[in-house]
């Protein structure tokens, strides 16, 4: 039984940093993607930024592309994302989901449907 927790959301003022945490516990695969997915209020949900578990290869979304960062810290069980240079269009509900597979190409583990368990999000509010 997987649970992810996300945490680090909080305000922030454009142009900020913040960064978000996921904890992971239960059977996480050892060759599958992990990311982070956003949804802004009245927004479709969307995917910023992948790794997988294996061996912590990334992929980004040009909209976060050399301002996020993701991480996995395979010891403490935690995937992370670093966000810089934050935009005040990207208030959003952040997750951290995980797949049960890696994806070819890696940008499919951001499409919609791919990701099969969810943690709860945490909110992240950015303001002018």
């Amino acid at each position: 039984h997987v649970q992810l927790v996300e945490s680090g959301g909080g305000s922030v003022q454009a142009g900020g940093s913040l960064r978000l945490s996921c904890a992971a516990s239960g059977d996480i695969s050892s060759s599958a993607c992990m990311g982070w997915f956003r949804q802004a209020p009245g927004k479709a949900r969307e995917g910023v930024a992948a790794a997988y578990t294996g061996d912590a290869s990334t992929y980004y979304a040009d909209s976060v592309k050399g301002r996020f960062t993701i991480s996995i810290d395979k010891a403490k069980h935690t995937i992370s994302l670093q966000m810089n240079s934050q935009k005040a269009e990207t208030t959003a509900v952040y997750s951290c989901p995980t797949g049960l597979a890696t994806a070819a190409p890696m940008s499919a583990c951001l499409a919609p449907g791919f990701m099969n368990i969810w943690g709860q999000g945490t909110q992240v509010s950015v303001s002018p």
